[in-house]
């Protein structure tokens, strides 16, 4: 099963995404495909946090992360056949792919569909976390419109292909494609 999770900024798309996929683990082990690129110290601080965070809250359960800034479809071949994975997340992802690989959109949008066909054959449950950041004003220059517009392709398609469709708002969990995991 595929599921996309989506929400603004903390929101608690992740924490959902979290339950989901430990859900989906029975209690055996998580693979958390982690798309974040630490390049500084800020950023591994916020690391070490999240993941701190996520072995308080889901003591029962078993999280191997794995870091793939862009090829997520190598890190989610680590994930046994059977076996729950969350990609969080396609926001920093996207960025990647964009601005710091030599892939150009089409491609990434392929790389995607390899991960996510694979997940499929390999029975993967996979649980996709992205931010839904298009509800400002249209940006104003030329890179961020370029991001925005790929993110968003990235996310219509994601919905389409995904077997349920959940957004996130204050905490509340809306699934606009029914997979019967809210019921």
């Amino acid at each position: 099963m595929i599921v996309f999770v989506s929400g603004g900024a903390r929101s608690g798309k992740s924490t959902l995404a979290e339950q989901l996929t430990v859900d989906a683990a029975a209690g055996s082990r998580c693979y958390y495909i982690a798309t974040a690129d630490v390049y500084d110290h800020e950023m591994a601080e916020r690391v070490a946090r999240h993941r701190h965070a996520r072995s308080e809250q889901w003591q029962a359960s078993e999280w191997k992360t794995v870091e793939a800034p862009l090829a997520i479809d190598q890190a989610l071949a680590e994930a046994p056949k059977g076996s729950a994975a969350l990609l969080d997340c396609l926001t920093l992802w996207a960025s990647q792919v964009l601005f710091a690989s030599a892939l150009s959109e089409d491609e990434g949008l392929a790389l995607l569909e390899r991960a996510l066909s694979d997940a499929r054959a390999r029975s993967v449950h996979l649980v996709v976390v992205s931010n839904d950041i298009n509800e400002a004003l249209p940006p104003a220059d030329a890179d961020t419109w370029r991001y925005l517009a790929f993110l968003q392709r990235v996310h219509r398609w994601l919905a389409a292909e995904a077997d349920s469709v959940v957004e996130v708002v204050a905490g509340r969990a809306i699934e606009w494609k029914e997979g019967e995991l809210l019921k």
